[in-house]
């Protein structure tokens, strides 16, 4: 059996589906990165690929906690993934042969790589959206609408679905979707409702790249509604809380197979067939809720907290005082005491008038109305702030670069 073969995800990703479906067609496993990543991915693989993989893709997974991990997921089980979405939708009354898919993201992504398997076996159309394009709202209504917005399907992140609601022709756009799925990382509840304002038909959705993408999607009817979180399982999947810890369990049969390092594959760690996310979650009586990565928990004085709750409050703190903040990542700072301490990483918004010492000050002041484990002792401004290409935030970078900083009580 031959090597995998190594496929850097840039410039026409048209014609790198095509050679992906060729090598696909030849029983191949094949492996994608972006350009910088594909000397790391070269050193995971295996000289040889196993037979018994049938095609198969190898993708990143793990970059926003943990080191960066490489998924094995044979076709077989992306095209379960991809036929119990099919069912999903037709319970929405949508046929999915009839599908318009609009795909913005990167297929070095399995939610930039699903949309194409999802064409491909329902007969659907696709339709490439240049990246670029995503910042210029103007131009997608130029030469992006759909043809017949009640079979119009979009897939988004947060940060992409952000950028196109701060100005009226991205929402004109999007509002010309019959469904918009968006996943990758949590939805905030004011973007959240911010559409529902618009009438905007949002899907929230999880999954995973181990997965085989979606596992969990909210139709756009209940979301609409004021339902929140991820919704129901889809057809092809089970879905449990593991009560010792409170994760996220799949079973499902487009789980992958395992994960590459240096050339060695360890199989996917499986309980009875379950998987555990490493995500915490609940199910509610109409959605399930996904709360936060149990792997990034931060233990402060005897206390667990979730970081990306506490980011959500205090940005909600900020907004009801007007403060202008425009990003905030909550990370551990040790600290022989309380084992670890909170550090918040400020993005001050641009053009605001107020003086950065200020801005700290008062957002110190608003966390005096949390608990004591939930106060950041430090406040550091981070003009450069930002969270990767699919919204998610790499915390491993922000952990180095705040350990670069000079270290200061606030």
């Amino acid at each position: 059996m031959s090597a995998p073969l190594l496929l850097q995800a840039s410039g026409d990703r048209a014609g790198l589906a095509a050679t992906l479906q060729q090598a696909w067609q030849r029983g191949r496993t094949v492996a994608i990165a972006a350009p910088e990543e594909a000397a790391l991915l070269q050193g995971a693989l295996p000289e040889r690929s196993d037979p018994n993989w049938g095609p198969a893709v190898v993708l990143g997974t793990g970059g926003s906690s943990g080191g960066r991990r490489w998924c094995l997921q044979p076709l077989a089980h992306l095209q379960v993934a991809v036929a119990g979405t099919a069912q999903w939708l037709e319970g929405l009354g949508m046929a999915p042969g009839q599908l318009e898919l609009f795909n913005p993201l990167p297929l070095q992504h399995v939610s930039g790589l699903m949309p194409l398997l999802r064409a491909s076996a329902w007969g659907a159309e696709l339709r490439w959206l240049a990246p670029e394009h995503m910042r210029e709202p103007e131009q997608l209504l130029a030469s992006a609408r759909p043809i017949a917005p009640d079979r119009a399907v979009l897939s988004l992140v947060p940060t992409q679905l952000q950028r196109l609601l701060e100005v009226p022709a991205g929402m004109r756009w999007l509002e010309q979707f019959a469904l918009i799925w968006v996943g990758g990382a949590a939805l905030p509840p004011a973007m959240a409702q911010r559409c529902r304002d618009l009438g905007i038909r949002l899907a929230p959705c999880y999954g995973t790249t181990e997965t085989g993408a979606m596992v969990m999607a909210l139709s756009p009817q209940r979301f609409l509604a004021g339902v929140e979180g991820c919704g129901i399982a889809l057809p092809h999947v089970r879905l449990r809380v593991d009560p010792g810890h409170g994760a996220l369990q799949v079973q499902a049969a487009s789980l992958a197979l395992g994960l590459f390092q240096q050339g060695v594959l360890d199989p996917l760690p499986l309980d009875g067939g379950w998987w555990s996310s490493g995500d915490r979650a609940e199910q509610g009586e109409e959605s399930w809720q996904l709360l936060g990565r149990l792997d990034g928990a931060i233990h402060s004085g005897g206390e667990t907290v979730f970081p990306e709750q506490l980011e959500q409050r205090l940005l909600d703190l900020a907004k009801s005082q007007e403060l202008p903040v425009l990003e905030l990542l909550v990370l551990p700072e040790a600290d022989a005491l309380w084992g670890a301490r909170l550090v918040a990483l400020v993005k001050p918004s641009s053009g605001s008038g107020l003086a950065e010492s200020l801005l700290l000050e008062r957002l110190q002041a608003l966390s005096l109305s949390l608990p004591p484990c939930q106060r950041p002792r430090r406040w550091q401004p981070c003009p450069e702030l930002e969270r990767s290409a699919l919204g998610k935030w790499e915390r491993q970078r922000w952990g180095r670069w705040l350990e670069s900083q000079p270290a200061h009580d606030s």
